[in-house]
């Protein structure tokens, strides 16, 4: 799908995510090696291949969690959401498919941003950047 004629691409996608309201940080990630395809933003604490073996453990220990992983048939896990006291994760799996191995980690400031309109932008964009084939 495109934007406006033009081609979302990685890096249209990533300027985009960071355009939402309070976003620190953003991190496409390949959830099958861990490794960090392309990133945004401020990386403060962690550089972005840091962040990006990091998240890949979060999504694979909730993705193997029985606890979490026993919903019902078609019932596939697409976000992760970590709310700590000064901001909160998004992990967004593209297209909602662990299998395509592509996922999203953004980091947002919990004063500038707003959870529900964060999840409703970037659902927006990510399911842009998918059925533009990742960007390619």
């Amino acid at each position: 799908m495109t934007n406006g004629g033009a081609v979302i691409g990685i890096d249209g996608c990533l300027k985009r995510i960071m355009d939402i309201p309070g976003a620190c940080s953003v991190t496409l990630v390949d959830g099958a090696s861990g490794l960090a395809i392309a990133a945004a933003g401020r990386h403060d604490l962690l550089d972005q291949h840091e962040d990006a073996a990091a998240a890949t453990d979060v999504v694979h220990s909730v993705l193997t969690s029985p606890a979490v992983a026993t919903g019902r048939p078609g019932d596939d896990i697409t976000e992760i959401i970590i709310v700590g006291t000064r901001g909160y994760h998004l992990l967004n799996l593209i297209n909602g498919d662990f299998e395509a191995r592509l996922f999203v980690h953004i980091l947002f400031d919990g004063d500038t941003g707003n959870l529900a309109m964060a999840r409703y932008q970037l659902r927006a964009i990510l399911a842009e950047f998918a059925e533009d084939d990742h960007g390619q």
